[in-house]
């Protein structure tokens, strides 16, 4: 049973603290077992008010980067608001997929009992790979071969799925992982296939600074799994 008593106290116990937002949300987290890896979605456990506050506490720790860094935002008019772009680029943007709640994807009945193949993309997908915090910039292909009982999604919505996965720091080879659970568990296909290839730039910026290599991967599901021919089909379908 829901103990609402408990839950209040532990807000009343929040209020009261000194603990800065970071920390709240955190401690709010490791309390029920909640992972909260780079590429968990958290927004469930974040309160109405806290994401303002979580911007401004990164602004302050990048501020803090900025300085270890040596570099003096106070005279160089270049940095003077470099701490506050990042937070809210962290924050809002390039890793919103962990703060904000998944998109509202309405679901429609298969009518027509379609069951051919379909294929979605290519769509334009930007990340963040989680080792260096250095983007990702690809394209994913989705293939569905839905059934008389799955659930359809419109065009758009399988890009702001997308959007909302890769929009964290990860990597790749989890990334498609994620997006293929999330699309099977709102459509359940008798089949379905992604893949994704994107430029890493931890290896284009740093490193052995290669700006040839592209990294490909797919997952695949049901049907594209078992049947080679429906494989081949898709496969040979995005090339095109």
């Amino acid at each position: 049973m829901f103990n609402t008593k408990l839950v209040q106290e532990l807000n009343n116990a929040e209020c009261l603290s000194n603990e800065t937002v970071s920390e709240r949300i955190r401690h709010r987290l490791t309390r029920i077992g909640q992972p909260f890896l780079a590429n968990d979605n958290i927004s469930k456990f974040i309160k109405d008010g806290e994401l303002d506050e979580l911007r401004l506490e990164v602004e302050d720790r990048m501020n803090e980067v900025l300085q270890a860094l040596v570099i003096d935002t106070q005279n160089d008019h270049n940095t003077a608001d470099t701490a506050r772009r990042v937070a809210k680029m962290f924050i809002n943007e390039v890793f919103a997929g962990r703060y904000q709640d998944a998109p509202a994807i309405t679901t429609f009945p298969n009518i027509s009992q379609l069951n051919e193949l379909m294929i979605v993309g290519p769509i334009k997908v930007r990340s963040a790979c989680s080792h260096h915090l250095c983007p990702i910039m690809g394209r994913v292909w989705i293939g569905v071969l839905p059934n008389a009982n799955s659930d359809l999604i419109g065009l758009s919505k399988y890009a702001r799925l997308c959007d909302w996965i890769m929009n964290r720091p990860q990597i790749q080879e989890e990334a498609v992982v994620m997006l293929a659970d999330e699309l099977e568990h709102r459509i359940k296909p008798d089949g379905l296939a992604v893949v994704m290839e994107a430029d890493h730039f931890c290896m284009h910026w740093r490193g052995i600074k290669d700006e040839q290599s592209v990294m490909t991967n797919s997952v695949m599901r049901g049907a594209f799994l078992e049947n080679e021919a429906l494989r081949r089909e898709f496969l040979g379908l995005r090339k095109q």
